[in-house]
């Protein structure tokens, strides 16, 4: 008799994820695996993966265990490992909470950007907060065709390049990463968020996820956008003692970004469980041989 193995589908703002809960990390799931799950003709589709392990039960996650219970195993779309994912760990908390795992109040989830806070509102939406901006030096710039842009370098647990566009169909399709200078600045590739405004402190975004393409939305690229936008605007809270928030519009719906002045982002936005059910291990099995 085959083996099922349990999953669910979410989203948040539309990035969506396969979830494999798998809490003593007794399945192997190696790239070629999450990749073959996250495609959308072949498996069961999504950015990226949430593989739900016990903290204690991973090795890259058992130092953080006396913080965070769980550990979100991110897998990108073609199975590459992620540092963070700012819209993964809302319905990672989101199906923590469907399972029993957690309530409605605070919550701590380990990744491999380091244990982070989450607040599950009674509203439905979910807080989590993402850390600080990195700004490192030196000038980048990105491009698309026959257009470029300079690009604002911020690290958020992971590298992004924001640039600054006067129309976000100057992005193009998003296929494929878009090229940037110099290529030292980002040995392992880079997101790309190409940004428009909207308003006073609202904008919209695209994004190139790097390991999955253009996306509908992603977590870490809307703070690094909020971040780089306060200062192009010339607000740094470190500076004035008062937080500043920023309203970023994303293909798949809006998130609400803070930055406070000790340097901590705050990322508010819903999380949304969809379907559940099994695959097969014989075809995993069969994709892997």
């Amino acid at each position: 008799m085959s083996t099922r193995i349990a999953f669910l589908k979410g989203h948040g703002t539309e990035n969506d994820f396969v979830i494999v809960p798998d809490p003593e990390n007794a399945l192997d799931l190696p790239p070629a695996a999450a990749a073959a799950l996250c495609d959308r003709r072949a498996g069961i589709g999504g950015d990226g993966l949430l593989h739900v392990v016990r903290s204690a039960a991973h090795p890259e996650a058992a130092h953080m265990a006396a913080e965070a219970e769980w550990f979100m195993d991110y897998r990108n779309g073609d199975g590459s490992v992620a540092e963070m994912c700012g819209n993964g760990v809302r319905v990672f908390a989101r199906y923590l909470q469907r399972a029993g795992h957690a309530v409605e109040g605070d919550l701590a989830v380990a990744t491999r950007g380091g244990v982070k806070t989450v607040h599950l509102a009674k509203n439905g939406d979910v807080t989590v907060g993402m850390g600080r901006a990195l700004l490192p030096e030196g000038d980048v710039e990105v491009s698309v065709g026959e257009r470029s842009w300079p690009a604002r370098n911020v690290n958020m647990g992971n590298p992004h390049a924001v640039a600054f566009v006067a129309d976000l169909d100057h992005a193009g399709a998003l296929y494929t990463a878009p090229p940037f200078r110099p290529a030292t600045a980002y040995p392992d590739g880079v997101n790309v968020e190409f940004v428009v405004d909207r308003g006073p402190r609202h904008v919209a975004m695209r994004v190139h996820e790097r390991g999955s393409g253009e996306t509908r939305s992603c977590g870490t690229g809307a703070c690094a956008v909020a971040v780089a936008t306060a200062r192009r605007d010339g607000v740094d809270p470190a500076v004035t003692g008062t937080p500043v928030t920023y309203t970023v519009d994303v293909p798949g719906g809006t998130l609400v970004i803070t930055e406070h002045p000790d340097g901590e982002i705050e990322m508010t936005g819903p999380a949304v469980i969809v379907a559940e059910g099994e695959f097969d291990a014989e075809w995993l099995e069969g994709v892997l041989s």
